[in-house]
């Protein structure tokens, strides 16, 4: 043996690698070794789904934090239970007389959970409703959102910023994630900064302070900031300086409150579509005497699980969570519900769910707990379901879409299908992988270590993935 040679392997066996069980391949141990992650820190599995048996794992057992991985669970016990066909409903009801197009009374909105009322979609309701022949309200709009029953939450506590997109808290009548996009740009013609909102819900207070700052864009000229400073959040202050020589500036904020961007957006379209409004907002149960109005659809579970692992939207999966609680035990809807419907079911299925915490069903949690093996059981099981086509459709498609766009970019197309996750000292991935075998495999690999924020997680969960394309 060379100097060199025992030189390497001295270093070899000085790092984490000599930690490793013989099982685990050279080609891991060393990426994990060279990104310094402590075995202890480490867990990952690769099962064969057919058998059962596990091909190669380290410490598959010890429950960690899955990041947003646990919307796998999530989803798949959707699809399970409810179907891709299941759909929400948004309902509009009247109380008092509606007479040539003329409501002397109230139009109450009736939320049922729906994930994904987004603006355009929130535009065909308002358009849906005046097609039902109402022009003119001479009451208030009554918005009902009891079909969740929650809480109060902090949308801070999580990590400190509550106006965050992937913080917004469930309703069960949510519109739009509650965003609102602002455009920022100084205008060298007016020698003014322009903020546009988009949309821009008319309860909304946006209050410019930003001064025009004429020459190059750097230091104070290019120093925006933005506070929420009311408790309501029905009011934004910018302030700072801008060039007409910075780029324009985007950013997404969550602002208002469910019921009132709710009211806001709807009086705004229904403005824009002809309708006549003047009353207030008031939120309450609808009442015994109202009559139906209309039933609008949301689009189905399958397309709703398909965007929820795409792009690993939180509030979708926790409205999902929410719904599965009300649909076995009845309304309201409660966190309580969903996760004893995920516990009955998996008893149901036959899954060991011994020691895990799936909290609100979404992965932004500290509490939420699975192991490597647990989670690999129920996608092993989930390719094999009567969804299984639905479900794997909603993985992202390494180096091709949703979370895994820009990763993995050389693998062949179609061959890798994995849901990520990332937090705080957290990262994963979990799914499928086809071989050369062609026969596909199932892949969960965590990592829980403050290195993982440095990027120390991807090459290792690369790393299995290139081994089980080269070696299955």
């Amino acid at each position: 043996m060379s100097v060199k040679i025992r030189m390497l392997f001295a270093y070899l066996c000085c790092a984490p690698l000599c930690a490793w069980p013989a099982s685990v391949p050279i080609s891991i141990s060393q990426v994990i070794a060279a990104q310094r992650l402590p075995p202890s820190a480490v867990s990952f599995v690769i099962l064969d789904p057919e058998s059962g048996s596990v091909v190669m794992s380290h410490d598959h057992d010890t429950p960690r934090s899955p990041a947003s991985t646990i919307k796998t669970v999530t989803t798949f016990a959707a699809l399970d239970m409810l179907g891709p066909a299941y759909a929400w409903q948004t309902r509009a009801w009247i109380r008092g007389s509606l007479d040539n197009g003329v409501l002397e009374g109230d139009l109450i909105l009736e939320g049922g959970g729906d994930p994904y009322m987004t603006l355009e979609r929130w535009w065909s309701f308002a358009g849906s409703v005046r097609a039902q022949g109402l022009k003119s309200i001479r009451g208030d709009i009554v918005i009902d959102n009891s079909a969740f029953s929650l809480p109060p939450e902090d949308p801070s506590a999580f990590d400190g910023r509550p106006n965050r997109s992937y913080n917004v808290v469930p309703d069960a009548l949510m519109v739009n994630f509650q965003t609102v996009e602002f455009r920022l740009a100084a205008n060298a013609d007016t020698h003014r900064v322009d903020v546009t909102a988009s949309p821009a819900p008319f309860n909304l207070a946006v209050d410019n302070r930003i001064r025009f700052a004429p020459g190059v864009c750097r230091g104070a000229a290019a120093v925006v900031d933005f506070q929420v400073p009311a408790a309501s959040w029905d009011r934004v202050v910018f302030s700072g300086a801008l060039s007409p020589h910075c780029a324009e500036r985007r950013f997404t904020r969550v602002l208002l409150q469910p019921a009132t961007y709710a009211f806001g957006t709807f009086v705004d379209l229904w403005r824009e579509q002809g309708g006549e409004f003047t009353g207030k907002l008031r939120i309450e149960h609808k009442p015994a005497d109202a009559q139906p109005l209309l039933n609008f659809d949301s689009l189905t579970l399958g397309e709703i699980v398909r965007l929820t692992n795409k792009f690993s939207n939180n509030l979708m999966a926790r409205h999902l969570l929410l719904t599965l609680g009300k649909e076995r035990y009845g309304s309201p809807a409660t966190v309580e519900k969903g996760v004893a419907a995920i516990g009955d079911w998996g008893r149901e299925r036959g899954f060991d769910l011994q020691g895990v915490d799936i909290d609100n069903g979404s992965g932004l949690s500290r509490s939420t707990h699975i192991s490597v093996l647990q989670m690999a059981r129920i996608l092993s099981a989930a390719l094999h379901s009567r969804f299984a086509p639905e479900f794997l459709a909603s993985l992202p498609l390494a180096g091709m879409d949703g979370t895994l766009r820009s990763r993995m970019k050389g693998t062949s197309s179609g061959t890798v299908r994995l849901k990520t996750g990332h937090l705080d000292a957290v990262s994963g991935v979990a799914g499928y992988v086809t071989g050369l075998s062609g026969k596909t495999y199932v892949l969960v690999s965590l990592v829980n270590h403050m290195r993982a924020d440095e990027g120390a997680a991807e090459p290792l969960h690369a790393a299995l993935v290139a081994w089980m394309l080269g070696n299955l």
